[in-house]
């Protein structure tokens, strides 16, 4: 089993571009999971009166994801691919960050066939506190290639 440890260096990793990151550190990778952390800063799309809000900490979640499959796609030397959410089930959030402070993200890869992957994913607060859970289902694009040959 391969294991990653911290890296900040992760932009190109994810399809999403600032201002829309809502993750800083690929902190542990692994074939069956990954943890990232995010701190939300001044100017942050999804603060709300000095809180990350509710789509925030879904679109962290997500991007937590995404980070894992570019990851694996990075180790085999290609672009990671875009991709989007197919379905969001069972989330709880049962607290916010404030702005400043860390939270860190740890997602259970529960299955991944043919671009498909459904994901448990958890958030933590700096005291390691569970703040929110939940389960998706992402789904690697078809590239226009991909598409035009179906035709």
């Amino acid at each position: 089993m391969l294991m990653i440890q911290a890296t900040d260096n992760i932009e190109h990793l994810i399809p999403q571009k600032h201002p829309f990151v809502m993750i800083d550190t690929l902190v542990v990778y692994s074939d069956t999971g990954i943890e990232s952390s995010f701190t939300p800063k001044e100017g942050n799309i999804f603060l709300k009166e000095g809180i990350f809000s509710e789509p925030g900490i879904v679109e962290n979640m997500a991007q937590t994801i995404a980070l894992h499959t570019g990851y694996k796609y990075f180790l085999k030397g290609e672009e990671p691919p875009v991709g989007y959410i197919g379905s969001i089930k069972k989330v709880k959030i049962a607290k916010l960050p404030r702005i400043g402070e860390t939270i860190t993200t740890k997602a259970s890869i529960l299955h991944e066939f043919m671009g498909v992957t459904m994901v448990s994913v958890k958030v933590f607060d700096a005291d390691d506190e569970e703040i929110a859970l939940g389960e998706m289902k992402t789904v690697i694009a078809a590239s226009d290639e991909t598409n035009i040959n179906k035709f």
